[in-house]
């Protein structure tokens, strides 16, 4: 800081200097040297008295200055003494935790080395002990992990059974209560009749002579019906009536309106027949165009193709064990709506779909496959929407994974065939039936008893205690049900009760 005064000291006086000569040369130059001698004297003493006064600010400022930089410098000798302190210090509490971690190091090898002495000890008296185990229990080593295997097994497999029976127990209390709301709720706004049609049809006759005119001479009155027709019609001992049989319900309802409208007439000849046969042919083309109109206005479905129409009205005159496919493509079509509504899916596509899942049935004996495949197929070729013709295809699992529509029109299908009166089935069939269920039951062991009741909704099982515990009689349940899903083929579900039952018999004497 003194350096740089005294250059400007030095830079000022020398500038006085240089302005004095320039003012004594001009004067000089202009004649008045004289005075400007005087005024050179009179700046040079300026000068000298202003360089005094800049030597003393400056020898006052070099004096503050090195005043302050003293008390700096004391201030930081005392910082530099107090953190000198401080490290000192904590080097003395270093010192003492590495004495104190050497300790423990020493103390923690010591236990060590006492630690695998004990360890040693302990392995050889565990030998000395599983030798004595072995020759007190008559076992190996590997021979008693084996067993405590099975112990520990058996004793899973039971806790697995008992939680899985928890399990399976509060699902089906869910489940059953879901489904016994959505399904009541369906169930309640259908209700049809009992399936009690025939697949034949009897026509009665005025008197037994009616039985002679429908033969006609040689036969040739009766031959022209079946020619026309293209049905059976059989005349037997049956008093007063004649059976028309024929695989096709539409030929066969078309012989019987034609075989009472000529009983009605009187006039029976091959002439005659043919003209009658081909208006009642008409009329039940009418009638069927006009069912399948009813049918699609009932079930509130809008929009199909004529052919569809004509086609399910076809169904009034098909029966499948006995049931009538149009009342059951109705009750489908309700069904399959009120499980659409509960669900949350589309009512009108489930409705359709309902409605039109077995039309392929009113043609199935015109063209070959599965009646959901071909009707799928006529669906299709009518530019029926894709998730109608998916849900028609695969009701019955026949065309892949079902979407959620397959699921509603299947359930719909399934309680639809499946609820008490809706199909008739022959004894021979049922009684196979049923004793095949019981003998998939008796197929087990520890079964003792089996017995098929409620129509062979539900089979009863009862084992012998002594070879079925609790949790075995859960995992019989199962594997029977399972092996009834894979044999057996029926609608609706089959309820499987294992009884399990111990009882104890004593005699007072």
């Amino acid at each position: 800081m003194s350096t740089i005064i005294w250059i400007v000291v030095v830079i000022g006086v020398g500038a006085i200097g240089v302005v004095g000569g320039i003012l004594i040369r001009g004067m000089m130059a202009s004649g008045k040297t004289r005075q400007a001698q005087e005024m050179a004297a009179q700046i040079i003493k300026q000068a000298e008295d202003r360089k005094k006064e800049l030597l003393l600010e400056a020898k006052e400022e070099i004096v503050q200055l090195k005043s302050e930089v003293e008390a700096e410098n004391r201030q930081r000798r005392a910082e530099i003494s107090r953190q000198e302190k401080k490290l000192a210090q904590r080097m003395e509490n270093l010192d003492r935790k590495m004495e104190s971690f050497e300790r423990r190091e020493r103390a923690l090898a010591q236990k060590e080395q006492e630690m695998e002495t004990a360890l040693a000890e302990v392995e050889k008296l565990k030998q000395e002990q599983r030798q004595r185990l072995e020759t007190i229990g008559g076992m190996t080593s590997a021979e008693a992990r084996e067993h405590l295997l099975k112990m520990v097994e058996n004793e899973t497999r039971d806790a697995l059974a008992q939680r899985m029976r928890q399990v399976e127990a509060q699902m089906k209390a869910e489940a059953d209560e879901s489904a016994r709301k959505i399904l009541a709720e369906a169930l309640q706004r259908c209700a049809s009749e009992v399936a009690t049609e025939s697949t034949v049809s009897t026509v009665p006759l005025p008197n037994d002579e009616m039985k002679g005119r429908l033969i006609g001479r040689e036969g040739r009155n009766i031959r022209a019906i079946e020619a026309a027709t293209g049905v059976d019609l059989i005349v037997d001992d049956t008093p007063e009536a004649v059976t028309i049989s024929c695989f096709d319900p539409v030929r066969r309802e078309i012989a019987r309106v034609a075989l009472e409208r000529l009983i009605l007439d009187g006039r029976i000849h091959p002439g005659r027949i043919e003209d009658v046969v081909e208006k009642a042919r008409k009329d039940i083309e009418s009638n069927i165009q006009a069912e399948g109109e009813k049918l699609a206005f009932r079930a509130g479905v809008v929009g199909l193709h004529p052919e569809i129409i004509k086609t399910i009205g076809r169904l009034k005159y098909r029966f499948s064990y006995g049931q009538n496919m149009l009342s059951h493509s109705f009750e489908v079509a309700q069904l399959s709506a009120a499980l659409a509504a509960e669900i949350g899916a589309d009512v009108e596509i489930a409705k359709t779909a309902g409605l039109l899942h077995d039309i392929g049935k009113a043609i199935s004996q015109e063209v070959e496959g599965p009646h959901a495949i071909v009707g799928a197929n006529l669906l299709k070729r009518l530019d029926v929407p894709n998730v109608i013709v998916e849900a028609v295809a695969s009701h019955h699992g026949e065309a892949g994974a079902l979407d959620i529509y397959g699921f509603i029109v299947s359930a719909a299908d399934a309680i639809s065939s499946a609820r008490p009166g809706a199909r008739q089935e022959s004894i021979e069939d049922y009684v196979r039936r049923i004793e095949t269920l019981e003998n998939i039951a008796n197929s087990f062991a520890g079964v003792e008893k089996s017995f098929a009741i409620q129509a062979g909704r539900e089979v009863r099982i009862l084992v012998k205690p002594t070879e079925v515990d609790d949790l075995g009689a859960v995992r019989l349940a199962r594997d029977i049900s399972k092996k009834i899903e894979e044999e057996l083929t029926y609608p609706g579900q089959i309820k499987v009760t294992v009884i399990r039952e111990t009882r104890s018999v004593e005699y007072a004497k």
